[in-house]
Parts: structure tokens; C-alpha cells; sequence
């Protein structure tokens, strides 16, 4: 099950490959572009910290850095908490999150770049106190206009989305840096984690 399966950049190249993908988006604008390329995937539309999919799953993901969009640390927490909901015993929920650049944020600077291009710039500006910020995006066109976009998030540590999986009943499986498996090391900026559900121990 995908929570914020988006417009299933990642769910139907699964579903190509035979692998049944249901998901919950709240964009209904998104849903509509997914179901133009994929009518048959079950979607819902709603939020992911609280809307239902039917039936069990052996896997839940949320990439992308989607975790972040919810805005509060209570929001987060019900997320994990559904994500348990969804999976079956024994069941693994799977994110791919960044880790905040606090390192590269020395007091007095206002921003901290995330990406710098020729045709695109991109800083982070955070508070702190309650771990929000805001993505601010900058990009030069070729008739040498610039626009700007913004886009807010809320930042959390590895170690917070492990006590957020231990209030939801999971435990951590294994953390990497990327989907290659490179190790998470103090200096990596990503990660991917796998929480799992215990197993049902009728069943052993």
C-alpha cells in the first residue's frame, strides 16, 4: 500500500511488474492524472494519517520525502499509526526521508542552499524551535525571467521517526542510506527505513 501514491511515479512501474498497489493520496487533482495512466489502481482519496484502504498488506510505503509534509509531530505520529493499521502481522513500513542540513546552518545564517544550477536555486529556511520550514525555489528561464515557488515541510530525525514507530507498535528492521543499501553513517543526508509489525504469534 502506498500512502501519498502521488500520480504513481513509483506504484505502477510496481504494478507492472505484477505487484498489487492500493494507496491513499490526498490530491484529488493527482489521482485524477494517475487513473488517466492507471484506471484500475485502487485508490482513496484522503489523508494519510487517518483514511482506510481495505485489507491487510505486507508493505506500506511513503517515499519521497512525503512524510515531511505533515506539518505537526502529532500528524506524523498518526501517520506511523496508520501505516500499522494497514499491515498485516509481521508487515514492513518503509520510508524514504532526508535528514535535516542543521549541520550547515551556523547561527546567523538566514538560509541553508539545497541546490544550486543553472537553471534552478533552492534554499531551506527553518525555525528551529518547531522543526517547520520552508523550500524556497527560484528558477531562471530562458527568456530571463525568474519565478519563485514555495513549499513548507516539517523536518524530523531518524531517531524521532523510531519512537514514532514504537508508539504505532513497530520496531526498526533496518535503516540505509539510499535504496542501494549504502550504510547510514553520521554524514548521511537520507535514509531509508524499514519498521516492522510483529508478527501474529498464533501463527509463530
Amino acid at each position: 500500500m502506498a500512502a501519498a501514491i502521488g500520480t504513481g511515479r513509483v506504484a505502477i512501474p510496481l504494478n507492472d511488474q505484477g505487484i498489487e498497489v492500493s494507496g491513499i493520496e490526498l490530491s484529488a487533482p493527482m489521482v485524477e492524472q494517475l487513473h488517466r495512466k492507471r484506471p484500475d489502481l485502487p485508490v482513496v482519496v484522503g489523508d494519510m494519517t487517518s483514511s482506510r484502504v481495505p485489507g491487510e498488506f505486507s508493505l506500506v510505503y511513503l517515499v519521497w520525502n512525503s512524510l515531511g509534509n505533515l506539518l505537526t509531530q502529532a500528524e506524523q505520529v498518526e501517520c506511523f499509526r496508520n501505516a500499522a493499521r494497514h499491515l498485516a502481522p509481521g508487515g514492513r513500513f518503509v520510508i524514504e526521508l532526508w535528514v535535516p542540513g542543521i549541520r550547515r546552518f551556523p547561527p546567523g545564517q538566514a538560509a541553508v542552499p539545497f541546490h544550486v544550477g543553472s537553471h534552478h536555486t533552492g534554499f531551506d529556511t527553518y525555525d528551529l524551535s518547531t522543526q517547520r520550514g520552508t523550500s524556497h525555489h527560484y528558477r531562471h528561464h530562458t527568456d530571463g525571467t525568474v519565478t519563485y515557488g514555495s513549499s513548507n515541510f516539517r523536518y524530523l530525525w531518524p531517531a524521532e521517526c523510531d519512537l514514532m514507530a514504537q508508539l504505532a507498535g513497530m520496531s526498526l528492521e533496518q535503516r540505509t542510506e539510499d535504496w542501494l543499501g549504502t550504510p547510514f553513517t553520521n554524514d548521511s543526508e537520507n535514509h531509508v527505513s524499514v519498521w516492522r509489525k510483529p508478527p501474529d504469534r498464533h501463527l509463530g
